[in-house]
């Protein structure tokens, strides 16, 4: 095969032109799905694999392997449904500008289907006419040479291919290699030469080895008669190689690469695998078709990367993923097993999940004393090292600002001060001597028998991930509620704080090694997507989320079997009723409002007694909000009272989180407290006033977590309340 070849190839490219020109007029509109991606992507310089799996979105050509175990089903047939979602999602990387290639098995088995179904339908009709249909029962199919069957099914799954890709308006092109091509020069130029120009025209190249010459199989090595993975993932790779592919996809029915068999007690999914880490794996048996298994795999996947690919083995087969299983590895996320030459300096994210739930439970069974002091050396840290805090926060917030991508409210939660740090160690102080009953108190004690008791005591929850933006306070915070409550603690803070959550961290871990459990609190500082983190529900056991109610939305969203511990907005109220003292209420709106803006429990709607209109009290809080520089937004009754008006809010459910409010007009109280359910996020309201009936009406009916009288908002703080 040599001037031929190239004669085959040219022919085959020319013909490939024919239906595209079609598929602008010929072809039904189908819907698509998006994917968040670029839409053109420039090529890369190839030689260099990827480090990371974020930058898997910057891949430009694309192989895609398709084992046995993914494009058949049981013994023999395709799998339909699994080869329809798989080509949706090349057509749509396609159509955004990528260059993709398909290395498919399959043609055995679907050759075997159609000559068993001719065998069968033939035998039948022979017995039909000579002995009758009472030995219809009797009849068998003869073992089938792989090869014929090859023969058989080439043509059949070509045809299948370019039916489901026209319907994407993408166009497909076969070409049939044997080992051999790859041995010859002139071949090897022929045909890295044809895809160049397939790729070029758009057309998805659709690979396959030629099983119907190909010598045959060694002796009890293929016993179905279905392509041989092996073969299938050597090409791809050197395929990868020769067109200096970006990514290769190599989809079969396992997850990815496991530490040891899969199915097996201590079988763990490896996330990344690093040339050099053949020695830590042990492989067990082969899938149901093909002959290569996972080592051949591995071999197959070190090969490419030494060449400059980047490879991810993921499972084709699983319903639940399979629809977005290309899409989700091209962008990034955490799917099956990364093969990358850059191994990072820390840990896995995996690994110090495990080191926080061994570290947690030595944690927990401390004496209560113990934590307690170990909360009160963090605290002494604090003070301690707040130059080196402050400093860290300060090129925190100068990065921030920097950048411009961060609001005001934002960046106000970023910042910390010495104020701050004297307040987080005074409140964690009343956090060491009020937690001590936390572990091991008995709730409730039963007898059951004689000489039986039963006893429910509390006991840690396990392994907690909290996800928190901005505020680096929250880090010593929470991690001293983990400590008190003796929970392993896994913390992934914004990138925006970077720097001050990595000396809180550092003195967090100070403060546990008093007793030998630093790795109970770990700070996630890796690339990890937080989708991928609510992912790991093995090892995980709740999730909280702290910061925007987007924030808690997508964590809810994304978690996969694991509890999330949410919360919603701090939209809180201040209700001045018409019996108001004005005093009280000047200060309560103050201190609500402009204390600390930037809080959930800062007040963000103030309601006014339509009596107070035009009053004194009214006049005197409109001064005081201009004083502190609050901008105010009128809701649509206040916006009616007046001539000219503030801007009217958009819409009465805003968190602010700045100095700026919005203030509505009620006609009662009862009006009040039905503007709250309607608007409030059940955080904090309150009401101002002197009448104590009206007062203890509003206290019974506001479906608030705290509703106050005559006090700030901002009293609903667990330092406030003396819980620390």
């Amino acid at each position: 095969m040599s001037s031929s070849v190239s004669a085959m190839f040219a022919r085959l490219a020319l013909c490939s032109r024919l239906p595209s020109r079609i598929r602008q007029s010929n072809v039904c509109p189908v819907s698509i799905r998006t994917f968040s991606q670029a839409k053109f992507l420039r090529p890369r310089p190839h030689g260099k694999s990827f480090a990371h799996r974020s930058e898997l979105k910057q891949a430009k050509r694309i192989v895609v392997k398709l084992g046995s175990a993914v494009v058949t089903r049981d013994e023999c047939g395709l799998a339909l449904g699994r080869l329809a979602s798989i080509v949706e999602q090349v057509a749509v990387l396609q159509n955004q500008g990528r260059e993709m290639m398909i290395v498919t098995s399959g043609a055995v088995a679907f050759g075997k289907q159609r000559l068993r179904h001719e065998i069968l339908l033939s035998q039948s009709v022979r017995q039909a006419l000579h002995s009758g249909q009472n030995q219809l029962k009797e009849m068998s199919v003869p073992v089938l040479e792989a090869r014929a069957c090859a023969a058989a099914g080439q043509s059949g799954l070509m045809a299948l291919y370019e039916a489901m890709f026209t319907q994407y308006s993408t166009c497909t092109a076969q070409i049939l290699v044997t080992n051999l091509d790859f041995h010859d020069e002139q071949k090897r130029r022929n045909l890295n030469s044809t895809l160049h120009e397939l790729l070029r025209m758009n057309i998805v190249p659709i690979i396959n080895t030629n099983d119907a010459v190909v010598p045959p199989p060694v002796p009890n090595s293929d016993l179905q008669g279905v392509i041989s993975i092996k073969d299938n993932d050597s090409l791809a790779a050197r395929l990868a190689v020769e067109m200096k592919a970006d990514l290769l996809i190599a989809l079969s029915d396992v997850e990815g690469l496991y530490d040891s068999p899969p199915g097996t007690d201590d079988a763990k999914l490896i996330d990344i695998f690093y040339p050099g880490d053949q020695q830590s794996i042990t492989y067990g048996s082969k899938s149901r078709v093909g002959i290569g298994g996972m080592e051949a795999k591995v071999k197959a996947a070190l090969w490419a990367l030494q060449g400059g690919t980047s490879v991810v083995i993921a499972n084709g087969t699983n319903p639940k993923v399979t629809g977005h299983v290309i899409t989700d590895i091209v962008e990034g996320k955490k799917v099956g097993t990364f093969f990358s030459e850059v191994k990072p300096a820390g840990p896995t994210v995996e690994q110090q999940t495990e080191m926080a739930r061994h570290a947690g439970r030595a944690l927990a069974s401390l004496h209560p004393e113990q934590r307690g002091e170990i909360i009160c050396c963090l605290a002494e840290l604090l003070t301690e090292k707040k130059d080196e805090i402050l400093s860290a926060n300060k090129r925190d917030m100068e990065l921030a600002t920097a950048s411009g991508r961060f609001s005001q409210p934002l960046i106000n939660r970023l910042s910390l001060s010495t104020a701050k740090l004297n307040s987080l160690a005074i409140g964690l102080r009343q956090l060491a001597v009020s937690s001590r009953d936390s572990v091991g108190r008995v709730l409730r004690r039963t007898r059951v028998a004689n000489n039986l008791e039963l006893e429910q005591i509390t006991v840690p929850i396990g392994v907690l991930l909290v996800i928190f933006e901005s505020r680096p306070d929250c880090l010593p915070q929470v991690s001293a509620l983990a400590i008190a409550s003796g929970n392993a603690l896994l913390l992934k803070g914004g990138k925006e704080a970077s720097n001050t959550n990595k000396i809180l961290h550092q003195l967090t871990q100070e403060a546990l090694s008093i007793h030998g459990v630093a790795d109970a609190v770990q700070l996630v500082s890796t690339r990890e997507e937080v989708e991928d983190l609510c992912r790991l529900d093995k090892l995980i056991d709740l999730i909280i989320p702290r910061g925007s109610s987007q924030l808690v939305r997508d964590i809810q969203r994304a978690a996969k079997g694991i509890p999330v511990l949410g919360h919603s907005e701090g939209v809180c109220h201040v209700y001045i009723d018409n019996d108001a003292s004005i005093d009280k209420a000047i200060n309560v709106v103050r201190d609500s409002k402009c204390d600390y803006p930037a809080a959930c429990n800062a007040m963000e709607t103030l309601l006014i007694h339509r009596d107070l209109l035009r009053t004194p009290i009214f006049d005197q809080i409109i001064d005081m909000l201009r004083t502190e520089h609050v901008k105010i937004h009128a809701g649509p009754r206040f916006a009616s009272y007046l001539t000219f008006s503030p801007s009217e809010v958009k819409s009465l459910r805003t968190e602010y989180g700045d100095l700026e409010c919005c203030i509505e007009v009620v006609d009662s109280m009862q009006e009040a407290v039905d503007h709250i359910h309607k608007y409030g996020s059940s955080h904090t309201d309150v009401i101002v006033t002197e009448n104590e009936e009206t007062a203890e009406q509003f206290l019974q009916q506001v479906d608030s977590a705290c509703v106050f009288w005559n006090s700030s908002s901002r009293f609903a703080d667990g330092y406030r309340f003396g819980l620390g």
